[in-house]
């Protein structure tokens, strides 16, 4: 976790990132989801025993930067998240968390939603 925490303090918006190679098929992974305006799939250094991203393939940089037009893809990555959680069992409940900027822990400049579930989840979350 501090690993992240310190990419996080160091990362800097612009610049293609992870997600835009993953979702033109450059870097493998496993989708879980997608349609013509977002993917799902399992992040790679899971928090949590089921950890999905849901990123959208309109590279916005941060939720602080979206736009009034974003608002109906900010809401279908919503319904995105609650379909790959009840696809993966989270029955009992889960965690959506975004992270913004380098004190909310953002560590890639690609707008994404991570789906946290699995376990209880803890509050104060940070």
């Amino acid at each position: 976790m501090a690993d992240e925490t310190a990419k996080a303090q160091t990362a800097k918006p612009g610049g293609d990132t992870i997600f835009g190679k993953i979702i033109r098929k450059e870097i493998p992974a496993k989708f879980i989801y997608e349609d013509d305006q977002c993917i799902a799939f399992p992040d790679v250094a899971p928090q949590a025993p089921t950890h999905i991203l849901v990123v959208p393939k309109k590279p916005i940089v941060q939720l602080s930067q979206a736009e009034d037009s974003d608002a109906a893809l900010l809401g279908h990555m919503m319904l995105v998240a609650k379909k790959c959680a009840h696809e993966a069992g989270l029955s009992k409940g889960y965690r959506i968390v975004i992270n913004d900027g380098p004190d909310g822990g953002q560590s890639v400049y690609h707008i994404h939603i991570h789906v946290l579930g699995g376990r209880t989840m803890g509050w104060p979350p940070g």
